[in-house]
């Protein structure tokens, strides 16, 4: 943090000495039709062409985003609502080669962007507020960017693109990058009061209220608060909490500074793997029987609350109510001042708070009561301290732990491990750069980008949880003859997988771009970045022991205990990224460009933590890009089309098995493909937009750090990732003389895919259909209807991520939730 503070200071001091400096230079507000030019369209050519976008441009200021040399999505705060998405991940699905599987619920989604191999988490988004990223690091294990930050009616837009030059600004993200811009109140007093209610019990309540407060001062307040049951009932609030978000803007002469805070308190339910028929080759049937997969859950009453032990004398309590819920703080100054000839930007933001997980992790598929009853037999019977203690074990009882009786030999039951998960986490992040026009047309940038992040963690994995394999299941408690407890409280296995470790992070990057209008129609621009990265960790040392010293409580031993001791691990870092690119128009409003792209992804902490106590190094991911688009814009029809070629080196992944191991493997992959995304109006009132991507990934390089995983995936097709994706969204507007009423509609289809990397687990592909309507009466009143699945399709997400290949009649996966409906009015003032 010292590396840090001066210029931080400096920062904020340079935007407070500009507060005071222009605070009485002039009382009036500067000229509007000065200050929203570039947002009015002109006469006589189509609105859209006139969009302005700032994400991605290494100008002090926005450009059009027809004259973008890169793929970016727009959204306005209606094209955000009428996509319905359920939680910001989803959002990414109006962005063409970003598939986000969103059916663990609000938080924790696995984001796939095209070409860009994970298996998991979302190693390649990054969540912006205003330009600056809500965490340097955009994923670290239980925590990614979308999962600490929520949509409401404080955000007037946002802005989305694929690679681009983002490579270079910022916290340098290859991938997907979406950018959230706050509502200033500039535009006119505004507010409204908004009430929802959805499948669920679902309640939400909105408010926001912005204007002007002073000549050439703004002000806006917003926020919600909400809680529901959700589609899948798990008899108590499956989301439950508030955000609240305020800004302050002040208008300088040419320039001016907001000031942002937020606080986000949410608890949301997280939602993995249930069991799924399936054929005998693994590939998914349908329903379990029993369990809806579009409906049920895992959690209940029954399963709610929880004691771990996690060392002799210690507890950790689970309240599975809490979620992987975020209780977070965010402040930040969006500073932009033209000094003389310098146009100067600075975003500072700062983040601090807790991200904990309570929840279900599933593991093998379910069994009968009997069969379980046999393998502990067995369990018990095997282990010579047991049989020491109590002889040897003939039979077993299962009871249910609410006193209800017995179980039925032929009852299905799976285990589940209640998993605790709590990371305190900081953030202060700064990027600061300056812009000028060198010659008329030729604009020369430079600047810094500064990151100090940290994450307190700890962590109790690995234990089981014995229960029907049923919706809303009871927990069973299993004794044999010879006094052995199998499940106690249903608790049948301990903590294999302990941590309490501490981590901080530093960036320091430097970048120089260089933008060249030659002529009217070529324009031509550069970008170089170089950053330092420095972790250091402190990991708590485990060992293996048994709760306590009866050999007959068979769920207690061989857990997974901190010692009280440490250990330090250090990595440096370096790495230069670049971007290179140009425009070429064929009409004002055609533009044909290419771009290439060397950028990085620095390893995270997790990725440090894996290499502790061993002599290797987390790589550095070295992600090449060539894409190749037009873009093209007139009243009737817009299309944003490219094609690509991604080529990636030194990715290292985990993978955390039914049995508690970890598996390493590095690999590295090269894909093909196409984005588009365009809008056809052929007549006044109605739009057919449409969206998708097509891409061919294969593994290269591959190489199993344990007997377990080996060579054979090279040419396998990137997991979780379809070939093809593609959205198709039609809506009407028809005025009356009362107001009007704007129908609308989306239709999505997502490819095959796989789960794993082996390519054994299949992932049919699957379609949704998703509608709503809107009627506005006047200018103050709007009613709202959406309905998200109406078809009640079963898409899968996820497969059995514990293990290794596929399964055979019955496998676990996560499949996205079922039909919903929500309804709304909203009074606006």
């Amino acid at each position: 943090m010292q590396v840090h503070r001066p210029f931080l200071l400096s920062s904020i001091t340079l935007a407070v000495l500009s507060l005071i400096n222009q605070a009485s230079a002039a009382d009036a507000t500067p000229n509007s039709s000065e200050v929203s030019s570039t947002l009015v369209a002109p006469e006589n050519k189509p609105a859209e062409a006139q969009q302005v976008v700032v994400t991605g441009s290494a100008l002090g200021r926005g450009l059009r985003k027809v004259d973008a040399p890169y793929s970016i999505t727009t959204a306005t705060e209606e094209q955000m609502r009428e996509a319905a998405p359920l939680s910001t991940a989803d959002l990414f699905k109006i962005v063409p080669g970003v598939y986000a599987e969103t059916s663990g619920g609000q938080t924790g989604p696995n984001i796939e962007v095209a070409g860009f191999p994970g298996g998991g988490d979302a190693n390649y988004v990054t969540i912006q507020l205003n330009g600056a990223p809500i965490f340097p690091a955009p994923t670290l294990s239980f925590m990614d960017n979308s999962s600490m930050f929520r949509l409401d009616d404080t955000i007037d837009h946002m802005e989305a693109l694929v690679s681009g030059p983002n490579t270079v600004l910022s916290n340098g993200q290859p991938g997907a990058t979406m950018n959230f811009i706050l509502k200033t109140g500039e535009g006119g007093d505004e507010g409204l009061l908004r009430t929802t209610f959805g499948t669920g019990n679902a309640r939400r309540y909105d408010a926001y209220y912005g204007g002007k407060i002073s000549d050439g001062w703004f002000a806006t307040i917003g926020g919600f608060y909400r809680t529901d049951n959700g589609v899948r009932d798990s008899q108590f609030p499956t989301n439950d909490g508030y955000q609240l978000t305020g800004t302050l803007t002040r208008l300088l002469d040419d320039g001016k500074v907001t000031l942002y805070a937020r606080t986000l308190k949410d608890k949301n339910l997280f939602f993995t793997a249930i069991p799924v028929s399936a054929s005998a080759a693994g590939v998914p049937t349908g329903a379990f029987p029993g369990f809806d997969p579009l409906t049920g859950s895992l959690y209940g009453n029954e399963t709610r609350f929880f004691t771990i032990q996690t060392a002799p004398g210690q507890t950790q309590n689970i309240d599975m109510a809490n979620g992987r819920g975020a209780d977070v703080h965010t402040f930040g100054i969006d500073f932009n001042q033209k000094i003389h000839d310098w146009e100067v930007s600075n975003k500072l933001n700062y983040v601090s708070g807790d991200m904990q997980t309570n929840a279900f992790f599933t593991g093998s598929v379910p069994q009968t009561m009997s069969s379980y009853l046999n393998a502990a037999l067995t369990k018990a019977n095997g282990n010579s301290a047991t049989v020491i203690a109590g002889g040897l074990a003939t039979g077993g009882t299962a009871t249910y732990t609410d006193g209800s009786g017995a179980v039925d030999p032929n009852q299905q039951v799976l285990n589940a491990g209640a998993w605790y998960v709590d990371k305190q986490i900081r953030s202060t992040t700064d990027e600061l750069k300056f812009s000028k026009e060198l010659m008329k047309d030729h604009t020369f940038t430079f600047g810094t980008f500064l990151a100090d992040y940290s994450s307190q963690d700890l962590w109790y994995l690995g234990n089981s949880v014995l229960m029907t394999a049923t919706s809303n299941p009871k927990p069973i408690n299993v004794i044999l003859n010879n006094g052995a407890v199998i499940s106690n409280n249903g608790i049948d296995g301990p903590v294999s997988y302990a941590q309490h470790d501490s981590y901080n992070g530093q960036k320091t990057a430097f970048f120089i771009a260089d933008q060249w209008k030659l002529n009217p129609q070529l324009t031509l621009d550069a970008g170089l970045r170089y950053e330092t990265q420095r972790v250091n960790a402190t990991l708590g040392n485990i060992t293996s022991g048994n709760i306590d010293s009866n050999p007959l409580h068979l769920y207690n031993q061989g857990t997974s205990i901190l010692t009280g001791t440490y250990q330090s691990v250090t990595q440096t870092d370096h790495a230069t990224s670049l971007t290179l690119g140009g425009g070429y128009k064929l009409t004002p409003n055609v533009n044909l460009y290419a771009r290439v792209n060397s950028g990085h992804l620095m390893p995270q902490f997790d990725d440090i933590r894996g290499d502790a106590g061993t002599s290797a190094t987390a790589p550095v991911q070295d992600i090449k890009t060539y894409e190749v688009g037009i873009k093209a814009v007139n009243s009737e029809f817009s299309l944003y089309a490219s094609v690509f070629h991604k080529d990636f080196t030194g990715i290292q992944q985990s993978q955390i098995l039914t049995n508690g191991s970890t598996v390493w493997y590095n690999y590295g992959s090269q894909t093909n493909g196409a984005l588009f995304e365009g809008a056809w109006r052929p007549f006044t009132n109605f739009q057919l937009a449409f969206s998708g991507d097509y891409e061919d990934g294969k593994y290269t390089g591959f190489q199993g750090i344990d007997s377990s995983t080996g060579t054979s995936n090279n040419g396998n097709q990137l997991q979780r990732q379809p070939k093809f994706q593609s959205r198709l969204t039609p809506s009407y507007r028809v005025p009356t003389s009362w107001g009007s009423i704007k129908m609308y509609g989306t239709y999505s289809y997502i490819g095959k895919r796989y789960s794993d990397i082996q390519n054994q687990q299949v992932l049919p592909s699957y379609n949704t259909l998703d509608a709503g309507i809107l009627a506005v009466v006047g200018d103050k009143l709007e009613f709202r209807l959406t309905g998200t699945n109406l078809n009640n399709t079963l898409g899968l997400t996820e497969g059995d991520s514990r293990v290794l290949g596929a399964g055979s009649g019955v496998i676990m996966a996560r499949p996205i939730f079922g039909r919903a409906f929500e309804a709304s009015v909203t009074y606006r003032f």
